[in-house]
């Protein structure tokens, strides 16, 4: 099992939901967040004269999706297709629990 963990500078979160979802990719964990990255957020001009300010943060969408080893490449090319800046992070997942059910494993997920 892998956990793919997607930052996306717009919100194309839907778009790859939908594709996910026709891979059975049965569930996912969505967020929006505030961080930096190497580009500088954008300007802000302020309401009321022509001050500009550069916010320290931008937003950000942040996708969780766990998956099986055998479909991370078909994830990673969804994500690729309708995603259009941000970055994708691939980590390991040693160990999947149930709560409610007990149960362990890939049939968790």
């Amino acid at each position: 099992m892998i956990r793919i963990t997607v930052i996306l500078s717009n919100n194309e979160v839907m778009p790859i939901s939908e594709e996910l979802k026709r891979l059975e990719i049965g569930g996912l964990t969505v967020g929006k967040v505030r961080g930096r990255g190497q580009t500088p957020p954008p300007e802000v001009h302020s309401g009321k004269g022509r001050a500009i300010f550069q916010p320290q943060f931008s937003q950000k969408y942040v996708v969780q999706i766990i998956t099986t080893d055998d479909k991370q490449d078909k994830v990673i090319e969804i994500v690729k297709k309708n995603g259009t800046k941000g970055k994708i992070i691939i980590e390991p997942i040693l160990r999947a629990i149930d709560i409610a059910t007990k149960e362990e494993g890939e049939s968790v997920i």
